[in-house]
């Protein structure tokens, strides 16, 4: 025995492969094995689809080995050989796939692009595993905006999330380089509503459009522009680039709201911060991204 009450049974080019002795969680269980890997290196050997239990493919964390089931570790992914473009995935379970979005990269089609979006991307990566197998959009990042997006493998936790996404969603921050001198930090409170060209704007009449509610702190600033942390209590259309808009000092890039410069050359806006509670497991998870190196050159 290699680990206690762990036996391995084979040992080749293709594959490692372990009869289970102990019930035990398959994230536990791989960390016994592979004790000479670190825990973020094992996760991302779940996360890839690279281990497979009793002849299926198990991203789950918390999937409950039983004695004598048979765990293997493909060291060629299948899933791992799609090559994507403007995304990388920062956290997978068997209902739900967490990315990091670049800026320029469309969520999902529109008229004019069908092809490179992430949910077409996203849709071939989970279909390589198994061609049954579908991902379904729970909440959208404008084009021009880069950071963390989150999608649902199945059609019920899609509906689970955006049913409860208000009480789900713990934390929504955003990074904002917007125009100007920002004096104080605040909130944003107004009415939006969509013009028929599709451009949002403001409304200060109560129930005059859909009620959105924006808190922003200054991070830093110099004589032309100031980095913001924004934290979304309402999840609204354009929301953020309306309220800088609105406040005098629009995001950096964005032609559409305001905007008269583009020092960094993509819209100034990230969402680095994403925290909710798991549907099925009730566990809170939290990602964070680094804010772009563009926003931080221009101090």
């Amino acid at each position: 025995m290699n680990h206690k009450g762990k036996k391995q049974i084979k040992s080749n080019k293709e594959a490692v492969e372990w009869t289970v002795i102990e019930s035990m969680e398959l994230l536990s269980y791989l960390l016994l094995q592979l004790s000479n890997k670190g825990r973020n290196s094992v996760k991302a050997i779940l996360t890839r689809g690279q281990v497979v239990v009793n002849g299926q493919v198990s991203t789950k964390y918390n999937h409950v080995l039983q004695t004598g089931d048979l765990v293997s570790i493909r060291t060629e992914s299948k899933a791992n050989s799609i090559k994507m473009i403007g995304i990388e995935i920062i956290h997978e379970d068997d209902d739900l796939i967490v990315i990091e979005k670049e800026a320029g990269l469309l969520s999902i089609a529109s008229e004019k692009e069908q092809l490179a979006t992430a949910y077409r991307q996203l849709t071939e990566y989970v279909r390589s595993t198994n061609p049954k197998n579908r991902i379904y959009i729970v909440h959208r990042l404008d084009r021009d905006t880069s950071g963390i997006m989150m999608f649902a493998k199945s059609k019920q936790i899609q509906q689970l999330l955006q049913n409860s996404w208000q009480e789900s969603v713990q934390e929504r921050t955003y990074i904002a380089l917007v125009e100007g001198v920002v004096k104080q930090s605040g909130t944003v409170t107004s009415w939006l509503k969509e013009s028929k060209t599709f451009v949002m704007y403001s409304s200060q009449r109560p129930n005059d459009g859909q009620k959105a509610i924006t808190h922003y702190k200054i991070i830093k600033s110099n004589r032309k522009l100031s980095l913001l942390q924004v934290n979304l209590e309402t999840g609204r259309k354009n929301q953020i680039r309306v309220h800088m808009q609105d406040i005098g000092h629009p995001i950096v890039g964005d032609k559409k709201y305001g905007s008269r410069e583009n020092s960094i050359g993509r819209l100034g806006l990230h969402a680095q911060v994403l925290a909710f509670k798991h549907p099925t497991t009730g566990e809170t998870l939290r990602f964070e991204t680094k804010i772009p190196a563009a926003f931080l050159r221009t101090f």
